[in-house]
Formats: structure tokens, C-alpha cells, sequence
């Protein structure tokens, strides 16, 4: 029978032998999770991004649609060119389409973010702002 500190030595250098290898297999296996795991954050991040520029194009569209003696024509005007300004690649396929009852303006912005997997197209973006129309009134009348 082996002495117990012999027999630690004896495991332990078994050990270490047996474990050769075992860190590439582990970073085989996570190495991928965590490349997708990153690629999730920076499409996301793309998604966000193509949202706000789409946001920002409708509100300033919005602002410009409800000014006196203004039209939705001018408000999609307006926000078309934001985003000739600021979609570049971010936004891409983007449509603006204003309308107005009379007593609110509504313009709306829809486009596709950028994707960063080849071959796919990416999320839809739809984003949407109003306001009511500016009018001249008489004071106490």
C-alpha cells in the first residue's frame, strides 16, 4: 500500500497529465457563445441607434408639419431631409408619411436598421410623432 502523501503526489501528477487539452475544448465550446453573445449587443446597439435617427426625423417633421399655415407635405419635407443628413447606413429603406385631421399632425418614419450578419436583412424600425396645428386666435374672442 502507497503512503498517503505518495499517493497525493501520485493523483496529482495524474491529474495535470490528464487535464492536457481541456482549456482549448473549453474555449472551443465558449469562444462562439460569447462572439454571438457580442454580436447581440452591437446589433441591438444598430437597432437602438436606427430607432433615435428615426424618432428624431419624425419629431423635427412633426414640429415643422404643425407651424401656422404649414402642411403635412411640409413636415415629411422636413424630415426627409434629417435623415438625408443623418440615416447614412444606419437607416436604410426609409419611407416618411405625414397626415393631419385638421387639429393634429402626425409623421411617421419607417426603415430597416443595418445588420451586421451578411445575408440578412436587418430589424424594422417604425417610429411615429405628432402634435396639434398651430392657429391664430383673438385674444377674449
Amino acid at each position: 500500500m502507497k503512503h498517503p502523501q505518495q499517493l497525493t503526489q501520485w493523483w496529482q501528477g495524474r491529474r495535470w497529465h490528464d487535464d492536457r487539452g481541456d482549456t482549448s475544448i473549453q474555449m472551443a465550446i465558449i469562444f462562439p457563445l460569447v462572439l454571438l453573445a457580442t454580436l447581440a449587443v452591437i446589433q441591438a446597439s444598430l437597432w437602438y441607434y436606427a430607432r433615435q435617427i428615426a424618432l428624431t426625423a419624425a419629431r423635427e417633421g412633426a414640429t415643422a408639419a404643425r407651424t401656422y399655415q404649414a402642411s403635412p407635405a411640409d413636415g415629411a419635407a422636413q424630415a426627409r431631409t434629417v435623415l438625408e443628413r443623418t440615416a447614412g447606413d444606419s437607416l436604410r429603406g426609409y419611407s416618411v408619411t405625414a397626415s393631419s385631421n385638421g387639429q393634429r399632425v402626425q409623421v411617421q418614419v419607417t426603415g430597416t436598421a443595418l445588420s451586421m450578419i451578411p445575408g440578412v436583412s436587418g430589424l424594422q424600425v417604425k417610429q411615429a410623432a405628432s402634435g396639434p396645428v398651430e392657429r391664430w386666435t383673438v385674444p377674449g374672442g
